[in-house]
């Protein structure tokens, strides 16, 4: 038998070349696999991404509602109840929503009658507020009105906060009177016993400043 080292080189060139054949076509068919695979992988990522965004949506809907379902609205409500003294207050609104996480009431349009029976009515007016009932405070504002039945004296000013345990109005945003006598503008100011007197502060170079009206017919 005559050995030929040709013969043997040629059958190991071929059967490099059928391994390396092979290997191409198994890469070849891994390739088109991926190829069909991608787009539907695509497809599905896209997919799960807007179900999630459309899924979050949804929800985030839901909780505000339940929320919403949660608190308690009311109209034209009215707060009746008396300060340590026994004077009688009353808090009324044009809408009332109480919030269920505190307890509060955000009020729209807020009035507040103080002194009820006595001399002097006190009554307070704004375009909204804050009533904490369990605090037994008010906070009313911006565009707060104090109105004195006795004197006729008008308060303006951003704010004012009701302790309805002691019947004590307090505002430290600025305010302005106007009334018979003449005019007054503070930079803080107190009323105490239900409006049956007020005190005014200035702070630094904000002094206390006001003008006396002449007495009539003189």
């Amino acid at each position: 038998m005559t050995f030929d080292p040709g013969e043997d080189r040629k059958r190991a060139d071929e059967a490099r070349l059928a391994q390396e054949a092979g290997r191409w076509r198994s890469h070849s068919r891994r390739v088109q696999l991926y190829r069909r695979l991608l787009p539907i992988l695509i497809v599905l990522l896209a997919g799960g991404a807007l179900t999630w965004t459309v899924f979050r949506t949804v929800m985030s809907g839901v909780e505000r509602e339940a929320s919403a379902a949660k608190e308690i609205r009311l109209d034209n409500p009215m707060f009746h109840g008396q300060d340590a003294a026994g004077r009688s207050f009353i808090i009324g609104a044009q809408g009332a929503v109480r919030d269920p996480a505190t307890g509060r009431f955000r009020l729209n349009g807020p009035v507040l009658r103080l002194n009820l029976g006595g001399t002097k009515v006190t009554e307070m007016t704004a375009d909204a507020g804050i009533y904490n009932e369990t605090a037994r405070s008010v906070t009313i504002g911006p565009n707060v009105r104090i109105s004195d039945g006795g004197s006729g004296f008008v308060l303006t000013t951003p704010e004012a906060v009701v302790d309805t345990a002691s019947g004590v109005v307090t505002g430290d945003k600025g305010v302005e009177g106007r009334g018979p006598l003449g005019t007054i503008s503070a930079t803080s100011y107190a009323i105490y016993e239900q409006g049956e007197r007020v005190v005014f502060r200035g702070s630094g170079d904000n002094k206390v400043q006001g003008t006396i009206n002449p007495a009539s017919g003189e």
